[in-house]
């Protein structure tokens, strides 16, 4: 089993900064292969672009993965999730955290 926690979402004006954090736990996962989703409201759970605003690290010594988002606008507003997959027995194994809200106000 792995578990992990979000936090770090709240409100904050358009331009500002967040930064996420997924604490995990439970046996057999890599922190290499947690990554994290978005779901903005009336639409589906997307892969988080890192491309320009959003970076990831990981700090291994405490089994959490960072988001780092900038210049946040009114359209990142959405419930982010981190995610991992652990093979067993020939089986791929989805884990997702609770989500954490974040909202981008104009």
């Amino acid at each position: 089993q792995v578990q992990l926690v979000e936090s770090g979402g709240g409100l904050v004006q358009t331009g500002g900064s967040l930064r996420l954090s997924c604490a995990a736990s439970g046996s057999t996962f890599s922190l290499n292969n947690i990554d994290w989703y978005c779901q903005a409201p009336g639409k589906q759970r997307e892969l988080v672009s890192l491309k320009g605003r959003f970076t990831v690290s990981r700090d291994y010594a405490k089994n959490t993965v960072y988001l780092q988002m900038n210049s946040l606008k009114p359209e990142d507003t959405a419930v982010y999730y981190c995610h991992t997959t652990v093979r067993r027995a020939g089986l791929l194994y989805h884990y997702w955290g609770q989500g954490t809200q974040v909202t981008v106000s104009s």
